[in-house]
This record gives C-alpha cells, structure tokens and sequence, in this order.
C-alpha cells in the first residue's frame, strides 16, 4: 500500500476537501490489485467516533469490500500488545476523591480559596493534572520553575499540587484517562521499535494537538508500512512562511501551526508533506485566498508583497456571502431562512457554530416551517425534562419551600406521570388558584391538607397528603455521605413522578433523555463510595454539574438535509452549504479560559499547552469549513446593545480584500455583502409588521345588557381615563392573576398602613393622651411583624412611617377638635333608579362633628391626586361626599359633607382636600349620571388608554388591547358586538 520512504509518511489533503471521502477513496485506490483482504489488514485509527462512523457509511455505500479495522486513537487496546495496561479510573471517580480532598484542604487552611470555589477548584484540577499526565510533565517540573515575584500565589499553586502528586506517583497501577493514553502509546512505540507491526497502521484525521496523540503519530509516520493523514493542511503557504513560524507564543494560534510542530519533531520540512489522493478543493483559488489572509501576523506585510500574485478573487469569491445583521436576532432569522431554502432545493446545509444561544434561536426560528434541524450537540442533560426535574427535586432538600417552586414541580410533566394524570393536573390548577388568592407564600404541610379539607372529595385529601408529604419537611441541609443523599433524593424523585397512586417511578427513566439520566444517576451512585461526607447544597450543586457534562439527542426525527454542527464537525463531514455563523470576537474564537493555576509563560516553560492552542484550533476548523463548495460568513453588528467586534479571521480577510483595489477586491468583498443583504431584506420583509395591518385602537360596543350596572367609586377614575379597562374587568370577566410570592410592593404597603392608621386611631379615639408618635410606631411595629415576612420591607416601611409620624400625630389632633372618628373601613352606596345602576365605595375613615356633618377622609400612602385630577379624573372622595350626603354610609344616615380629605403619606406628606366648594355634590352626581348614561348607551365605546395621566402609565389589559400596534393619537374604532 506504501512505497519505500526514507522519510516519514506524512499526508495531507487541503482545505475544504471532504477528509473522509478523500480518505476512503484513496484507501479503496491503493487496495485496487491486491489481494481482496489487503484492505482488511489496514489497521485505521481515527479521532472521533463521528470520523469512524462517517467512513464506515462511505464504505457501506458500495462497491462490496473487506473493510480495514477502525479504532478510536483514545482506544488503543486492539492494537496488539497493550491490553496489559491497567484500566483507566474512571473520570467520574476521580473528580469525587478529589472534591473530598479539596474540601479537607480548605477546611484546614480556609484563606486559599472560599468554599463556593471548590467545585470549580475540583475540575480545574482534574483537567491540569490530565494535561499534565497527556503531556508527561511530572509535579517536579512544575516544582522547579521560575515562579519570580509570585511566592504567595506559588504556595497556594503548590498546596493544591500536593493532592495530586499521589495519582502520578500511583499512575502506573491506578492511571488517569490521560495517563494511560500516555502509557499505552509509550508502550507501543517501545514494542514497534523491536518488532514492527506487519500491516498499514495509519491515524487519520487527527491534527496532533494533544501530546500523546502527537507522540503516536511520529512513531506510525516512522513505521515501515505506517502513515498519517492530517485534514486541511495548507499546501498554499511558502516555505519561508512555514520556517518563521517557530515559537508558540508568537504562532500557537495560527491554522496550521500543529502541523509546522509535528514536521518539526519528525525531522522534516512541511514542504515535503505529500498530498493524500486525487480530491481537489472546491475553490483552489479561494484556498490561496484564506492562506494568505490568515499569514501570521509578524509577516502580513506580505499581503503586499504576495496579494497581486493572487487569482481572479471574483471567482475565488463568488460562492461566499457575508451577512452583518444589525443583531443576533436578524442573524438566526436569515440563516434560518437560508437553511428554509437549502431544504427545499435538495441541498445539504449545515450551521457550524460554537455559539449555542445562536443556535437555539435559528432552531426557533426554524419551527415556523416545521423544520427540525439535526443539531449534532443535542440538549445538555440538565435542561432536559429529566434533568430540571431532577435538579428541582434537589432544590427541594436546601431551600424553603415556596409557593413558585411548589407549582413549578406540581406542573411538571413528569410528576404524577405514573397514573390519573388528569386530576392531578385538575387538583393543581385549583391549588394555584387558591394560593394566589389566599397564600401563603410559603406553603406548609398543613397549607395543603387544609385546603384539601375544605373540599368534597376523597381524591383531592389522598392527593394533599401525598404532596405535603413529597414537598415539605425537606428544608433541614445536612452532612452525610453522598450514596445516602443519592438514594434520598431519588428516591423522593420516583415517588413524585409516579404520584399518589401506585408503585413506580412514572414516566422518569423512559424516553431518550430518561435513559440518559438513569446512566448518569448509576454512574454517580457506583462512584458514590469515593466521596465521602457531603452537604446538602454542596450535593445538589455537584448533581447538576454531572447532568450537565451529559448530552441528549433530540427525539423528534430531524430533518436530513438541514444540519447543525460544531466547529470540529467540519473536518468530518461534507455539506453543500456550510454557514459559518457568530463571527465575532469573544464568540468565534472564544477566549482562553482563565487558568488559575499557571500563567502562559511558566505554561511554556514546564512544557504544557498554550492558551492559545484552542484558537489555533478554531483557526484551522475556520480554514477548513470557509473552502467549503458554498459558504456563509454571518456574525451580528450589536449584541447585548453593545457593538461587537468582527472575528479576526473575518476582519483579516476584508482588510486583504480592501487592499487589493487592482484587483477589484473592495467590489468583490461589496458583493459579498450585497449577497448578505439579500438575506437580511428578506428576513426583516418576514417580520415587518406593515406586511399585516396592525390592530385598530379598539372601543367595542356591547349591548346594554351586558354593560356593568354597578361599579366602585375607585373604578369611576378608570372609566374616564381607560374605559377599555372597565370592558375587560366586568364584561369579559378578566381579572390579572395574583403572583404566586406576594412581594412588598406598593398596593401591599397601602393594606398595611391602612391597617396600622386604622389601629391607631381606634386604640387612641377615646384617650387623646394616647395620641402619640410613639404609640403610633409601637402599633406599627406589632401590625408590620403580622403582615409582613420581610424583615427588610418591614424595616423601610417603618423608617418611613418614622418620617411622617410626627406630622401625623400633629394633624390628627388637629381633626380631632373638628370632629370625632365613628366609622372605618364603612361601605355605602347609592342608586340611580332611572339607569338601574348602583354606586358603591368603602370610606377608609368618617368623622362626625358637633353639628352632625361628616368628614371623609382617605389614606394614601403616595402622592394624593391634585384639585384638578379629582375635578377632571379621580372623583373618588367626591363620589364618597354625594353617596354621604344622598344614601349614607352603614349606620350612618345621610348627612351633609362638611370636609373630605386626603391624606398623603409619602415622602413629602400633605393634606389634599376634595374641591368641595367648586365641585358640589348635587353637580358631580348630575354629572356622574350623565357619565353612566354615556356608557349605558350600547353605540357607546370603551375606548382603550382614552385619557391616561401619562403615555407610559400601563395598564393590566394593554396586551389584550394589542397596545403598540396603535398609537394613543389613533382615533378608537367601535366594533358593536352582539
């Protein structure tokens, strides 16, 4: 299959070449004319499972043929002689141990690092020390280095390296994942040496990256019939380009810098890497392009030099288009529309990207056209049904329990999946129901048995008793061993999913994701031993972060042609149209990641990979799938609302092109952004609301019948002012739900305060004496403790209450010489017999003087409204004084009105009297009935948002209006209604 070679075997195919494809074809050419079991004895040891999996396909494509073997390079046992090496420990098990040993670390020497870190502490560990054993750097070395003026970080570097030296000095028996890949590959190379293996071994698709692979490549290119095959090796890029790129810290990021390394440590020049089979890219020219775009910086001044030599750049362009869209959210909707089209001409189309936000919302988008991409990522475990249902499960075990987080698991669709799914659903919507009326906010055991009680039916008290059982009496953390937090907690798990009938464990472990889910939970529970004592909220916080180092495929059946993939993915498949989407700086390349244990020069210096190694990676993943047949390069202007930064690679290949104007590059990179453009103007025609006419500003006109015959006086100020409000609340019988967790907001703050005047002026009306600041806050003090359960809302309240007491106090025994408090809280209403409709109000306080007039007086704890609000708008208080003076108030008979008053209670508090004088009683009912009448009238509209105090006050019924699709200077349009 190979001819003698006094060098090493190296190949390569060039960018944008199908490696796969190119891999198998030349494979199946070099077989032709040998024996028909020739190829069978080929031994192919390939990176990825997808890279076998995809050749496997190829071969099974046809003709009929005895296939080679193919491995994995992290699978080397069925290369002969190394099934000898000791098991790897499993990775799971290592990063238990080393939590355990982390945990005793900061426990005695706490001022290293919080407590909160050590997760992150644990994994950053583990992944140094696999780096370390990957790349035979032993803790001596790291020992030894020149640390400078770094001696207080070195020794907190150097405790935490004391935990692992024991797992390299016991690597041989008990190795890592990386260490036995290290060992395995030592011992190959040790044994080839003495007896070379008599058939073809070749890695393939591998571009040695990592040290151990690396090293295994040098020993097969080294061997008589061995050979490797790197993808996307740039055959574009002169020889003294190729030397100059000899330190890491200046070249680690460039595309093709592992390549330069590898022929460095085999002894020979990149020029003499020869070309893997016939396949040619699809653009050569475009190739010559990106080769010289992506030069190392130190010698970009060769763009000047080398850029006239370049080919004709409108063909070596004319299949890529560069889309900036003004956001994210224009980029997802073109690529979406794109992906539409490449699916309806039959075209293979994949969106590489390591920006996962970007993807979920082109998967979004996608759905309006039933179109499921095959997203090769899947869901992170975490996120699947499953998987929030577990973690919610385990919030249960170290947090109150609330109302919100109640419903939220009662919801779920996998609770109560074992059996009558149906009336659990039906008993949950009633429980959410009660508790936004009622609360409390954190519910109890007894919360949920009492409201059962109170129902006619065996099923609700069986289902109660289950939940407050399964939801509560769990809020106690505690420290134990992690395999008795796992079975507690799955335990409890399988009894709320199957629910409160039946044995089981309900829908939990099925499906895809459920499977997944089970696998990760038996893996924890085998690994569970190495752990150790564990807190509650520690446990809970290391389950997720298992779940989530899990994937799911998505179960529904995804579209073939319409692909999503990661920038990896690009060297193992094939695609019509790659869309090379979120280039931008920070998205695509993404930074290195902070490392907190070694910065890049003592990196370098102990042998360790560079940060910068990853963005060499991505470089070379962007080189490969920008010679693509047809390519989108997309990445959004503003994200956040901030303005990004164009990815380098991006804002490297348009400075070339502006600064070929001989060669027509600046129109060639014009057109293809116009390409772009296209693509955006048909995504922003998508969604322009002008394709459809926006709603009308709506003022429906029922009929008389179904008009409200009795309001509150508080309501008359919504009938003047937003009367759609009105239409909403009592014909259409809609009222905004409750919150779930009743917060201290301002309506909450007004009940409170009225309670705590209210109190106040009871306990004092008979004794003046009482009538102090004092007393007033003591009362407060004892109402707020009642009222309310947070502690920081009770203490601003106060404070402020504090702040008008004094006023308060002072004012009061003002009104109290005027007249005497009879009535609190006193509900009264009048008639309007002609219009068959009623008036009601409750008045927060009435005084009764010497003569037997009435003073009304209400409590606001903002700003009351002026003279001219109530004459115009708010008519509260003189609705009250015409309901007084007309019908009365309870047991008070109607009476004239001598004073109503508001009294405002907020930072500047002030008394607001109701123009009484202006606006006399017999006046606001005439004009109250000719109000009433108006809207009695069925060709009468409730126009929305008619006369609001401000344009960005907002109502609870603006979305049912569709407010936004018109504007408040829209003239209402009636619609009778039947």
């Amino acid at each position: 299959m190979f001819e003698p070679a006094d060098n090493p075997r190296l190949f390569g195919t060039p960018p944008g070449v199908d490696f796969p494809a190119a891999l198998v074809e030349e494979l199946t050419r070099r077989a032709a004319g040998h024996p028909p079991e020739a190829l069978a004895r080929v031994h192919l040891v390939v990176n990825t499972r997808r890279m076998a999996r995809r050749i496997r396909e190829l071969f099974d494509a046809g003709p009929a043929l005895l296939l080679p073997r193919i491995t994995l390079v992290t699978d080397l046992s069925a290369l002969a002689g190394v099934s000898d090496v000791p098991a790897a420990i499993p990775p799971l098990r290592r990063r238990l141990e080393l939590i355990q040993l982390i945990a005793a670390l900061l426990d005695r020497e706490p001022d290293i690092a919080p407590r909160a870190a050590l997760f992150d502490l644990a994994d950053s560990l583990v992944a140094l020390m696999d780096e370390m054993q990957g790349e035979d750097v032993p803790p001596s070395r790291i020992e030894r280095l020149d640390t400078g003026n770094m001696s207080e970080h070195w020794a907190r570097i150097k405790a935490f390296l004391g935990i692992i030296r024991d797992y390299f000095d016991s690597s041989a028996t008990r190795p890592g994942t990386e260490a036995r890949q290290r060992l395995m590959v030592e011992m190959l190379i040790r044994r080839w040496r003495e007896n070379p293996p008599p058939d073809p071994v070749i890695v393939a698709g591998s571009t040695g990256s990592r040290g151990a692979t690396r090293l295994l490549m040098q020993a097969v290119a080294r061997l008589p019939r061995g050979a490797v095959v790197v993808p996307g090796f740039d055959f574009d890029m002169p020889a003294d380009v190729w030397r100059a790129m000899d330190d890491p810290l200046l070249f680690e990021d460039h595309p093709q810098y592992r390549f330069r390394k590898l022929c460095a440590e085999l002894d020979m020049e990149p020029t003499q890497v020869e070309r893997w089979g016939m396949a040619a890219p699809a653009s050569p020219a475009r190739n010559k392009v990106l080769s010289l775009a992506l030069r190392p910086a130190p010698v970009t001044d060769q763009w000047l030099e080398d850029g006239p030599d370049l080919p004709d750049l409108a063909t070596a362009m004319q299949a890529v288009t560069l889309l900036e869209a003004p956001n994210a959210r224009h980029e997802a909707l073109a690529i979406a529309m794109r992906l539409r089209q490449a699916a309806e001409d039959g075209q293979t189309a994949a969106l590489i990207t390591p920006d996962r936000v970007l993807t979920r919302q082109v998967t979004a988008a996608l759905d309006r056209w039933d179109i499921t991409p095959d997203d090769s990522a899947g869901t992170p475990l975490h996120l699947s049904p499953p998987g929030r249902f577990l973690r919610h499960v385990g919030d249960l075990g170290h947090r109150r329990l609330t109302a919100e987080s109640l419903l939220t698991l009662l919801k779920h669709p996998l609770t109560h999946s074992g059996t009558a799914r149906g009336p659990h659903l039906l008993l949950t919507r009633e429980l959410e129901l009660h508790l936004r009326r009622n609360g409390p906010p954190f519910p109890t055991a007894g919360t949920l048995t009492g409201w059962a009680a109170t129902r006619d039916d065996d099923m609700a008290i069986e289902w109660a008793r289950w939940a407050a059982e399964c939801f509560t009496g769990h809020d106690n953390p505690g420290i134990a061993p992690l395999p008795v937090h796992i079975s507690a907690h799955l335990a409890l798990a399988e009894r709320i999913a199957q629910g409160c009938q039946g044995e089981g464990s309900g829908a939990l472990w099925e499906e895809g994701p459920g499977r997944e889910a089970q696998e990760a939970v038996d893996e924890l529970r085998a690994e569970s031993p190495h752990c150790g004592q564990i807190a509650t909220g520690d446990y809970v916080s290391l389950f997720q972060r298992i779940l989530a180092d899990r994937e799911v495929r998505n179960p529904d059946t995804p579209h073939p042609n319409v692909l999503i993939w990661g920038t990896l993915e690009a060297r193992v498949q094939g695609a019509d149209l790659l869309i090379l989407a979120g280039l931008n700086e920070g998205r695509w390349p993404e930074p290195p990641a902070p490392d907190p244990w070694l910065n890049r020069a003592l990196r370098q210096q102990a042998g360790l990979l560079s940060p910068e190694r990853r963005i060499g990676l991505s470089a070379h993943d962007f080189q490969q799938a920008a010679a693509a047949p047809e390519v989108w390069l997309s990445r959004s202007l503003r994200s956040d609302d901030s303005e990004t930064v164009a990815s380098r690679w991006v804002n490297r290949l348009q400075n070339l092109l502006t600064g070929l104007p001989a060669q027509s590059g600046p129109d060639v990179l014009g057109e293809m952004r116009s390409r772009g453009q296209y693509w955006l103007r048909l995504a922003g025609a998508l969604e322009d609301p002008g394709a459809t006419a926006p709603a009308p500003r709506p003022a429906p006109c029922p009929p008389r019948a179904h008009r409200p015959h009795r309001l509150s006086v508080t309501e008359i100020k919504h009938l003047i002012r937003d009367p759609y409000t009105i239409y909403a609340r009592h014909i259409l019988g809609l009222r905004p739900l409750d919150p779930l967790m009743k917060a201290p907001d301002a309506l909450l703050r007004g009940i409170v305060i009225h309670e705590v005047l209210e109190a106040f002026v009871r306990l004092t009306k008979d004794d003046p004496d009482q009538c102090t600041s004092d007393i007033l806050m003591a009362k407060a003090e004892s109402i707020l403790a009642e009222l309310v359960p947070w502690a920081e809302a009770r203490a601003l309240w106060l404070a402020r209450l504090d702040r008008v007491a004094d006023w308060f106090v002072e004012r009061e025994l003002g009104r109290r010489i005027l007249a005497d408090p009879v009535a609190f809280e006193a509900l009264g209403s009048a008639r309007l017999p002609a219009l068959d409709f009623t008036l009601s109000a409750k008045a927060d306080r009435i005084d009764i003087d010497r003569s037997g007039d009435l003073h009304i007086y209400d409590y606001k704890t903002g700003s009351p409204p002026t003279r001219d609000q109530q004459t115009y708008f708010d008519k509260q208080l003189l609705l009250e004084a015409a309901i007084a003076q007309r019908s009365g108030f309870g047991d008070i008979a109607p009476a004239p009105v001598a004073r109503a008053v508001y009294i405002g209670l907020g930072g500047s508090p002030k008394e607001v009297s109701a123009p009484l004088d202006d606006e006399p009683v017999d006046k606001v009912w005439a004009e109250f009935e000719s109000l009433i009448a108006e809207y009695l009238n069925p060709r009468t509209g409730y126009t929305a948002r008619r006369a609001l105090q401000s344009k960005t006050d907002r109502s609870d019924y603006d979305q049912l209006a569709r407010f936004g699709e018109w504007d408040i200077t829209d003239p209402p349009v009636k619609e009778e209604l039947p």
